[in-house]
């Protein structure tokens, strides 16, 4: 895409692009189908006109947001070559991406081309990838360090694509076997309550483990490679006093895990292992009076040399996206009261 001044007299600040459309790719990979991407361009870029004649692209109107534009359609062209298709929200995600580097809030070189392009794991006809910046750091920084922790609201990919990293792992024999942990019921994982086997127990607590699991694999091999003890699903409390060596290790739901348990999980580790720890410290179910191990850890491990800290915030929200405002809403509304998570000040300290 090419910027030059306006074909009539511009106004001052004024510049035209003009972008043409290789004929190999059809304009509807391009705008949408019934220009459904064309619409959410024009929505983020108000103060561009622009204009669709057969492959021919023009934007004309305020010179950062034309350049903008020009920007996005040359990443969109970066994407389709690869055969990825653009849907609304990686157009939208990329468009969030230009402007945050536009604005200096970017801190790396990484391009919405090379954020989306990144393949994790393709299975059964769909492939994994990141879909936000912060995502795509986080997976690189779990090929980079032993220990990994992901930590941001629901919705964020945390533990999808820490299991998809760790089903690559296993795919590519880099570890001999997957050790997937939660704790059940609470930090105390107290069940004796809950009526049945203590399988029966334990289960719904898993279970999200399990669903990601069959998004993965075939299902019809999940049984087996369990039987094998190639893949582990069991309660945090079923670590205890093991070395896990040759392993992709992840801990979900580590917001619940007292400081006890997180030193003990994190002691687990063994040689040729990896540890991913994911959370949202924002929804501690932790009984009264119980500190939060994944709010403690991060003072006692932040800056030590392979550990590595990933965050994500409610930009990163790959649900509807209404999930994105309501994390967005919560953090409002305990900034102007004073709490955390609806809870009182008082009532935090206490509980932590």
């Amino acid at each position: 895409m090419t910027q030059t001044p306006t074909a009539h007299t511009p106004a001052q600040g004024q510049s035209r692009a003009q972008f043409t459309v290789p004929a190999k790719h059809p304009m509807v990979t391009v705008l949408g189908s019934g220009d459904a991407l064309l619409r959410v361009i024009e929505k983020a870029f108000p103060a561009a006109d622009i204009h669709v004649r057969g492959n021919e692209i023009s934007a004309v109107g305020d010179a950062g947001e034309v350049a903008l534009v020009q920007r996005l359609f040359d990443e969109m062209m970066l994407v389709l070559r690869t055969g990825q298709p653009m849907t609304e929200d990686a157009v939208e995600r990329s468009i969030a991406m230009l402007r945050a580097s536009e604005n200096g809030e970017g801190d790396g070189q990484e391009t919405p081309a090379e954020v989306l392009t990144q393949n994790i794991l393709s299975s059964r006809g769909r492939t994994i990838r990141p879909k936000t910046l912060n995502q795509k750091r986080y997976v690189d920084a779990i090929d980079k360090h032993t220990i990994v922790f992901g930590i941001g609201p629901a919705g964020t990919g945390k533990t999808y694509l820490a299991m998809a990293k760790a089903v690559q792992a296993l795919q590519s024999k880099q570890v001999n076997r997957i050790i997937l942990t939660r704790p059940a019921v609470e930090a105390g994982e107290r069940l004796g309550f809950l009526p049945g086997t203590l399988y029966e127990k334990i289960d719904p607590y898993l279970r999200p483990l399990y669903d990601a699991l069959h998004d993965m694999l075939d299902p019809d091999s999940i049984p087996r490679l369990m039987a094998a003890g190639t893949i582990e699903v069991a309660p945090l409390a079923y670590m205890r006093g093991r070395t896990l060596n040759d392993a992709f290790i992840i801990l979900d739901e580590a917001q619940n895990t007292s400081p006890e348990q997180m030193k003990m999980f994190l002691t687990r580790l063994g040689f040729e292992s990896k540890i991913v720890i994911t959370g949202d410290v924002t929804q501690v179910d932790l009984p009264s009076g119980t500190k939060s191990g994944l709010r403690q850890v991060q003072d006692i491990l932040e800056g030590l040399d392979d550990v590595h800290f990933s965050r994500l915030t409610s930009q990163d929200v790959v649900r509807h996206k209404l999930v994105g405002r309501i994390v967005d809403a919560y953090e409002k509304y305990d900034s102007q009261n004073g709490t955390e998570n609806g809870t009182h000040q008082g009532a935090r300290n206490k509980r932590k």
